[in-house]
């Protein structure tokens, strides 16, 4: 059991801090402890987060974090456990970045998508035989990765990623190559007409 020592708070060790904040629940004692090694984690959370912002954030959080976790552990050398429940926090925030980031990059994709197809001049568009055989005439014409993606997105009703897989290219590339071959035949499809 832990004895209040005579001695200032800042003269205790580690261990006895621990001990002392395990019985009496007194944040004091974490406070004193954590603030021993703050710049210990602010270097950890810079090394895999990469921003002062976001470092002096997960100094806060972990320390918060700390209070509701001490008491779950055998905590043999503070220093060392505190290293490795700081790079896990950091691990678990990257981690969970990544996950937002794929969210909103599927979102993006479906945003692109339901944008492309609601665009003011689809190929498809107009039904009639002589449109039909002009396009077909205009997509002729395209360099060959326009009119892959042309034919795959608008006649196979191929999503981004599947043209990109099919045709072993970056789905940044089917996009340019979708616009710009909506262009050339638009230019294409007018320049028929005026004729």
């Amino acid at each position: 059991m832990f004895r209040l020592f005579s001695k200032d708070i800042k003269h205790y060790t580690d261990q006895e801090l621990l001990e002392a904040f395990s019985e009496k629940k007194d944040q004091h004692f974490l406070a004193e402890l954590y603030t021993r090694y703050t710049h210990l984690v602010y270097g950890v959370c810079m090394k895999y987060l990469k921003n002062p912002d976001d470092a002096s954030d997960a100094v806060m959080n972990i320390y918060e974090k700390l209070s509701h976790e001490i008491h779950r552990h055998q905590i043999v050398k503070f220093s060392t456990w505190l290293y490795v429940t700081t790079r896990n926090h950091c691990l678990m925030e990257l981690r969970s970045r990544k996950t937002q980031e794929r969210r909103y990059d599927l979102w993006q994709n479906e945003q692109d998508l339901f944008m492309e197809s609601q665009e003011f001049w689809h190929p498809v568009d107009e039904e009639d035989e002589l449109h039909s055989q002009q396009l077909k005439l205009c997509i002729e014409q395209l360099k060959a990765e326009q009119k892959s993606c042309i034919e795959l997105f608008y006649y196979q009703n191929k999503c981004y990623l599947e043209i990109a897989q099919h045709l072993k290219i970056a789905e940044k590339k089917v996009k340019s190559h979708l616009q710009n071959g909506k262009r050339n035949l638009k230019i294409c499809m007018e320049s028929r007409h005026e004729a």
